[in-house]
């Protein structure tokens, strides 16, 4: 049962973030929200512990279509980024802030980009485009990602400035119309540049967020270097660039590894 310590280990975590948001919000909501996305996470890394190839999709299923469909097109939030420039200038602790916050702010901490991996729902689409190892060498692209944070960061000030009446209504299109670029732009990319992740690695806004708390991150990848060959096969398939052969957190790419395990996978000397 050793094995599934990791899986245990993630479900108590968002049990909790799920219990102490239930108690102190007084929502039931809160309670039932992280307790699915906890079991989904655990979920998938108790298939991906069995060997099961798709573990990791079925996490990200899961969670990416009850975070679009569920909580944006029924319930009418916005979780992209503008959504939590809208909770946080009104002032509300809700929705937006607190996904930002425990997936994105501070969750970082302890799992890195694993959002990325698992759950983002942009993420969830592009995966399934053909090209899953970046077929090209990468671009010097990133500054892209600081233009749209400021954009949709202007965009929502604008909104307050203005004094324009029925936000709500107005977050909620911008939560359509945004997804629908993203899925046009992401999918693009992916074809242009032959990269599956080409969208997240130049365009994303909410790498801003996930670049820094990352480096800090608790769960890593690392590799033993007594029983590495250096065969390559690890930097081959990883859909982010992240050299993880080197240990150190400044390592290239370090802070982009979205823990899909791929390259664990690939090893045939298990040093991973």
């Amino acid at each position: 049962m050793k094995k599934y310590i990791l899986p245990a280990a993630l479900l108590l975590v968002f049990e909790t973030v799920a219990i102490t948001l239930w108690l102190t919000k007084n929502n039931l909501f809160y309670l039932l929200n992280f307790s699915y996305i906890g079991i989904s996470i655990a979920l998938g890394v108790t298939l991906y512990i069995r060997k099961y190839p798709h573990a990791r999709r079925v996490t990200q299923l899961l969670v990416g279509c009850y975070m679009l469909v569920y909580l944006g097109l029924i319930c009418r939030e916005n979780m992209q980024i503008e959504g939590f420039w809208y909770y946080l200038f009104t002032g509300v602790f809700e929705a937006a802030t607190i996904h930002y916050a425990v997936a994105k702010v501070f969750g970082p901490l302890l799992f890195g980009r694993g959002w990325c991996g698992y759950a983002c729902w942009t993420a969830m689409v592009l995966d399934f485009l053909p090209y899953k190892q970046p077929k090209q060498p990468r671009k010097r692209w990133g500054w892209i990602r600081y233009i749209t944070f400021v954009l949709s960061l202007v965009f929502v000030s604008a909104l307050f400035l203005a004094h324009v009446g029925n936000l709500e209504r107005i977050m909620f299109w911008a939560f359509l119309i945004g997804n629908g670029l993203y899925y046009a732009v992401g999918i693009a990319l992916a074809f242009i540049c032959q990269d599956n992740r080409a969208f997240c690695k130049y365009i994303c806004p909410v790498t801003v967020f996930l670049k820094p708390m990352s480096y800090f991150s608790l769960l890593r990848i690392t590799c033993d270097s007594s029983k590495c060959v250096s065969c390559g096969k690890c930097k081959r398939v990883c859909p982010m660039d992240v050299d993880i052969t080197d240990n150190s957190r400044s390592r290239a790419n370090g802070t982009e590894c979205i823990l899909c395990l791929e390259c664990v996978r690939a090893c045939p000397k298990k040093a991973l």
